[in-house]
């Protein structure tokens, strides 16, 4: 099971990873606390000091087309917010 699906690279996030040393991801939707932890700090060589997480329902969406109206959902998935002990960082540019 691949526990990080992806990270959250967004402004308030960025926010946060600069103010709170706090990092955001896309988690496995039936992944515990303990093993986002773990996965963090064997992927980034990091020290994790708090894992929140928290579920997001899909939003319903709808468009016009030269059908008709089309309705669907967008998908559900879980973020996990990761605090780091002080001196630690991610960068998630480096790859780049």
């Amino acid at each position: 099971m691949d526990i990080l699906i992806k990270p959250i690279v967004t402004e308030k996030m960025t926010d946060q990873s600069e103010k709170f040393n706090r990092f955001g991801f896309v988690v496995d939707r039936r992944a515990t606390k303990i093993e986002i932890k773990a996965a963090v700090e064997s992927m980034y060589n990091v020290k994790v000091a708090a894992v929140n997480t928290m579920n997001y329902q899909g939003k319903k969406k709808s468009r016009y087309t030269k059908a008709g109206v089309i309705a669907g959902r967008t998908a559900s998935f879980k973020k996990a917010i990761v605090t780091l002990v002080e001196g630690d960082n991610i960068d998630f540019y480096s790859n780049i």
